[in-house]
């Protein structure tokens, strides 16, 4: 039987790198980014999908300068909120799954408790709106699809926190970090393996449809910035850091144009009872990626 063709859409991002090498032994793997394909061209993407006639579909693409979505609404609805309706439309059209990723600022950060995918969306900003945008826009092109809410991604490549951590605890004694912030740090990695893991399983599926959803997928556990911070630089071997001390702060001490969730953990219960899979604790996860 010839393997189903895979078509990711953000290959060089953060998630999208990982995909591209889970998917390989098991598909024809066909993989786009900007300047290839313009996520605000709806043409574009139309005929991107009418051409290479896939089984699946993953928008693993967004805008994600959180802080200057609020200088660019324009520019960060076309390709959060605009683009993935397009792409599940044109999926819908292919008879191909539909797989997009979504995140935690699509809710205000108020709740005491792990969200579910059922509580009230309410974002606070440019960004978390237009990607609730996106989720509506998904669920309304009809089809086969699955929306992936994420935390606080992180990994070995791009620009992220982890990244951002290692490089300054090399160049400074002292880091503040912010400690009134809640989330659950997932390895970009594990979040291509579960996604390779749970499409193989919609693939084969009778009904395929019954799949249809949003569900969180997050590493398990929960940890402040500090937290993360600590825990990242505690792995640094003592020969590359200079960092001795990391200062709690106070979201107020470090002020941002975009207000970010104070509380962002996800209550991943769904995606394990309807695929079976289960990311480790968030500090685990840590440890597989920092494992010499």
């Amino acid at each position: 039987m010839e393997p189903p063709k895979v078509l990711i859409i953000g290959r060089t991002g953060q998630v999208g790198w990982e995909l591209r090498r889970c998917f390989s032994p098991l598909a024809q793997v066909v993989a786009v980014d900007y300047p290839e394909i313009n996520l605000t061209d709806a043409d574009a993407l139309r005929a991107l999908v009418q051409e290479a006639q896939p089984r699946v579909v993953i928008n693993a693409a967004a805008y994600t300068a959180v802080d200057k979505a609020e200088m660019e609404p324009e520019l960060c609805q076309a390709i959060n909120g605009i683009a993935p309706g397009v792409l599940a439309e044109s999926a819908c059209d292919a008879g191909a799954l539909f797989v997009h990723y979504s995140t935690d600022y699509v809710f205000d950060g108020r709740q005491s408790r792990p969200y579910v995918e059922t509580d009230e969306a309410d974002p606070s900003g440019v960004y978390g709106a237009t990607k609730l945008a996106g989720d509506l826009a998904v669920q309304e092109a009809g089809g086969e699809y699955l929306i992936f809410r994420l935390c606080w991604v992180y990994g070995n490549r791009g620009n992220n926190f982890l990244r951002t951590m290692q490089r300054l605890a090399r160049e400074r004694e002292t880091l503040r970090v912010v400690n009134d912030q809640s989330g659950c740090p997932t390895w970009s990695r594990l979040i291509a393996q579960v996604t390779t893991l749970a499409v193989t399983q919609v693939l084969a599926a009778p009904v395929p449809e019954g799949f249809n959803g949003v569900y969180h997928l997050a590493a398990g556990g929960q940890t402040t910035w500090h937290g993360f911070a600590s825990r990242i630089i505690e792995k640094l071997p003592e020969t590359e850091r200079k960092c001795r001390v990391v200062q709690p702060i106070p979201s107020s001490e470090y002020p941002t144009p975009a207000k970010r969730p104070a509380y962002s953990v996800l209550d991943c219960s769904k995606l394990e009872h309807t695929f079976g899979l289960r990311l480790p604790d968030w500090s685990d996860g840590l440890d597989l990626v920092l494992e010499p």
